[in-house]
């Protein structure tokens, strides 16, 4: 299925980010960081989209949803990266993998038929994600580990919103002029933020081209992710894509050689049959 494939695509982007992730959260805040591969991202974009965009097909409903999911995607980024600048992984990695449940329930809400063998495999996507991520870290948490829940559980809801009024907004519209329109908000968002937080503080110019790479990665995978929305089975799109954390860990393993055990291959084996059944 078309939209599983390019959930998996969007889950590789995400992980790459996510270890890119690693070197900038300990070098700089995470307002700065994020402000700056939110804007680099939507650099990458703009000419793009502008050109290839059908913007005649626009609606205003098209733009207030893709405002309202650039809005939701602002909390999902923060909850993201301040719930793991906590951690543990074992603690937040569980929570931010189990947004599909919010996303398959959107999708019933809205009238699509979701049989149960679906909300199974959706369930074995989130348990293997959970085995690798609750295998992955023995260290203790860098702070109150009930705030480093509540961020969790932010960033997931964000995330979910984020994936399912974006891919709304793209029945209303075009598909590109949404992902740029939602680019814009999510930036403007999180460069309001910094501005509120003391004024916008640049990162160290030496972590410049790694941060314009992350946006380059995370405006593709949102991309995609929201670009689902004109496809068969959208909501399958957010499922695939939410194994970016076991991604980042698979990439670890694989190039910076970082030890994986037995029990979480056997986590990436459960993820992949979930993934695997919902391709049938």
């Amino acid at each position: 299925m078309l939209s599983l494939t390019l959930g998996l695509f969007a889950a590789l982007a995400w992980g790459i980010h996510d270890i890119c992730v690693r070197y900038v959260s300990q070098r700089g805040g995470v307002l700065p960081a994020l402000a700056s591969v939110l804007a680099a991202g939507f650099l990458f974009q703009l000419p793009v989209i502008l050109w290839l965009g059908d913007w005649s097909v626009m609606t205003s409903k098209a733009y207030g949803l893709s405002a309202l999911s650039g809005m939701c995607y602002v909390f999902g980024c923060i909850g993201l990266y301040k719930a793991f600048a906590i951690g543990p992984v074992r603690l937040v990695a569980p929570i931010m993998g189990a947004y599909p449940i919010l996303s398959i329930g959107w999708a019933a809400v809205s009238g699509q038929p979701v049989p149960w063998d679906q909300w199974l495999a959706v369930g074995l996507v989130i348990l293997g994600v959970a085995i690798v991520g609750v295998l992955s870290d023995r260290s203790e948490s860098g702070g109150a580990q009930s705030v480093a829940i509540g961020w969790a559980v932010m960033g997931a809801t964000g995330f979910a919103l984020t994936f399912a009024i974006g891919q709304l907004a793209t029945q209303s519209g075009d598909e590109l002029p949404v992902v740029l329109a939602t680019r814009l908000v999510t930036a403007l968002g999180v460069i309001a933020l910094l501005i509120l937080s003391g004024g916008p503080r640049l990162p160290a110019r030496s972590a410049w081209p790694l941060l314009a790479l992350m946006g380059v990665l995370d405006a593709t995978a949102l991309g995609i992710v929201i670009a689902s929305g004109g496809l068969d089975r959208p909501e399958f799109a957010a499922v695939a894509a939410s194994i970016f954390g076991m991604v980042t860990i698979i990439l670890a393993w694989a190039f910076l050689k970082e030890r994986m055990t037995p029990g979480q291959w056997a986590g990436v084996a459960v993820t992949f049959a979930g993934i695997g059944y919902l391709a049938l």
